[in-house]
């Protein structure tokens, strides 16, 4: 009588690769929604700019500024655009309590701020200035805005998800 049981290495030879398959899929899995961000602040407290080592320099006139709104995830703070002594233009975010996340960045853009989803993915449908990688999700930091940019019609700051096209927060710049 023959043993009805697939011989050990037919079992081998389909198990192994199904592991396989799991163990890369997972492993992509977490490159790409990187979970451990859900429960670990980046922590950033960088000073308001100033003239470097004048302590009797002028300090920066705010140009616009904003409170930043919820959208896909619970965020605070507050935006300025800066102009510096020397002319340029830095944006602050001041006070900042978000969720960190995968590929955040500082958006300058000409969406309008919309409460609630109907905001959640608006600010990439026009136009925006990228201002870098989101320093840290909580503290204050200052985005340096790039010398020539035009700044016509961008009328509102996100802290933009890039890799799942989400606004986490927003604000509209006003005077």
């Amino acid at each position: 009588m023959s043993d009805p049981r697939p011989p050990v290495w037919r079992r081998r030879a389909v198990v192994l690769p199904v592991l396989g398959l799991v163990a890369v899929l997972v492993a992509a899995g977490l490159f790409w929604f990187q979970p451990w961000k859900l429960v670990v602040d980046a922590t950033v407290a960088e000073p308001l700019p100033t003239a470097a080592a004048a302590p009797a320099a002028p300090l920066p006139q705010t140009v616009a500024r904003g409170t930043l709104v919820s959208h896909e995830h619970e965020t605070s703070g507050s935006v300025e655009l800066l102009r510096l002594p020397d002319g340029s233009l830095v944006l602050r975010v001041a006070d900042l309590a978000t969720s960190n996340g995968p590929k955040l960045k500082v958006w300058l853009t000409d969406a309008p701020v919309l409460p609630g989803r109907e905001g959640w993915h608006v600010f990439d449908d026009g136009r925006y200035l990228d201002l870098g990688d989101l320093k840290g999700n909580v503290g204050s930091a200052n985005y340096p805005v790039p010398a020539g940019a035009d700044l016509t019609g961008l009328t509102s700051v996100s802290i933009w998800c890039e890799r799942f096209a989400v606004s986490f927060g927003a604000a509209t710049l006003g005077g």
